[in-house]
């Protein structure tokens, strides 16, 4: 049941930063631009010494921020 609350976190996550930032990954892009993004958003939080909160609602915002900065780095990459 957690990996299901973990793919649509993921999912939401990536929708709101493709939303955000501009620009779609598809279905199953903005799920792996949310997975990856909860991690890298995780981390940021963490060294910053910020907190979002508990629950979903943290987790989604957290995995967002996350997500945006991949996108934006990615696009960097990309332009390189």
């Amino acid at each position: 049941m957690e990996l299901l609350w973990f793919i649509l976190i993921g999912l939401i996550a990536g929708w709101l930063a493709s939303a955000i930032v501009g620009g779609g990954f598809g279905l199953v892009g903005d799920i792996v631009v949310g997975i990856v993004g909860s991690f890298l958003g995780g981390f940021l939080f963490r060294t910053l010494g910020v907190s979002a909160g508990g629950g979903m609602l943290g987790s989604i915002i957290v995995a967002t921020v996350g997500a945006i900065v991949l996108i934006l780095l990615l696009r960097l990459v990309k332009r390189a």
